[in-house]
C-alpha cells in the first residue's frame, strides 16, 4: 500500500473536513459583501421609480413575453423564476420597493424567463438534470457516500454510485454559472437601455449581482473539490485492490 493512500484510507473525512471549513470561510466572506453590497443599493432609489414588480412586468412585456406572471413569495433572497408554472417570484421588498437593488434583482429573474422563452441551451441542461439531482440529492446522497466511504474495502461499487450521483449535482453546480451570469446580462443590459437605472445606479445594479453570481461560482468550487476527493479516495482503493491481486496470483 503506497504512503499517501495510508492517509487518505485511514482518515478519509479529514479532507472533506478541511474542504469544508475552507469554503465555509470563504463563503462567509462572500456572503458578507454581498449582504453589505445589498444593503447599501436597496437604499438608493432608481431614477424610473419603478417597484421590482413594475421593472419585472415592464421587462417581459418588452421582450414580448405575456404568459409568465410576477407573484411575491415570503422570505429574503427567495427571488426566483419558476419554469414549471412560469411565474417570476419576488421576495416582498423587491416586490414593493423602488431601489437599485430591487430593479437588479427584478429584472435578472426575467432574465431567465427569457432564457426560458428563447430555448437558451443552458438552461435547458440544468432543467434536464433537475430530476437526477432531486433524487441524489440531500440525506440519501449523505448517506451513500458515508456508507461507500466506510464500506470502501469490501463494497467500493456503493463508493462509486455515491460519487456518480454527487457528480450530478456537481455538474448542476457547474451549469448553474453560465445560467446565472447570462440572467444577469440580460437583465443589465435591459435596465441600463430602458432608463430604469442612470450610470452610476447601473454600476451598482452591476456590483450587486456580480456578488450574487459569486456565491453561485463558491458553491460550484466547492462542489467541484469535494467530487475530486471523493474520486481520489476510490481510485486509491482501486489501486490497493490491483496492488493485492498481483502478489496473491505473482507473489512478492
Amino acid at each position: 500500500m503506497q504512503p499517501e493512500t495510508v492517509g487518505i484510507m485511514a482518515n478519509p473525512y479529514i479532507g472533506i473536513y478541511f474542504i469544508s471549513i475552507i469554503f465555509m470561510v470563504i463563503g462567509m466572506i462572500v456572503g458578507g459583501v454581498l449582504k453589505s453590497r445589498m444593503n447599501k443599493y436597496a437604499s438608493i432609489a432608481n431614477s424610473s421609480g419603478l417597484t421590482g414588480a413594475e421593472v419585472a412586468q415592464r421587462m417581459l412585456r418588452d421582450n414580448g413575453i405575456f404568459d409568465v406572471k410576477v407573484t411575491s413569495v415570503q422570505g429574503f433572497l427567495t427571488d426566483h423564476y419558476n419554469p414549471a408554472n412560469k411565474t417570476v417570484n419576488l421576495s416582498p421588498y423587491v416586490y414593493q420597493t423602488a431601489s437599485v437593488m430591487a430593479a437588479a434583482v427584478a429584472a435578472h429573474e426575467v432574465g431567465h424567463a427569457v432564457q426560458h422563452a428563447t430555448g437558451y441551451q443552458w438552461l435547458k441542461m440544468r432543467s434536464a438534470l433537475v430530476p437526477i439531482v432531486k433524487i441524489g440529492s440531500g440525506m440519501v446522497l449523505q448517506l451513500v457516500l458515508i456508507a461507500g466511504i466506510l464500506l470502501v474495502n469490501t463494497f467500493p461499487g456503493l463508493l462509486l454510485g455515491g460519487i456518480c450521483l454527487f457528480g450530478a449535482t456537481t455538474l448542476f453546480s457547474l451549469i448553474t454559472l453560465p445560467v446565472e451570469v447570462d440572467a444577469s446580462r440580460r437583465g443589465l443590459a435591459w435596465i441600463n437601455q430602458s432608463g430604469v437605472t442612470t450610470g452610476e445606479e447601473y454600476k451598482m445594479a452591476k456590483d450587486g449581482l456580480r456578488w450574487a453570481a459569486m456565491t453561485y461560482f463558491v458553491a460550484a468550487i466547492q462542489s467541484l473539490a469535494t467530487l475530486l476527493y471523493y474520486i481520489m479516495i476510490f481510485a486509491g482503493r482501486s489501486r490497493e485492490l490491483i496492488s493485492e491481486k498481483c502478489e496473491l496470483e505473482y507473489g512478492d
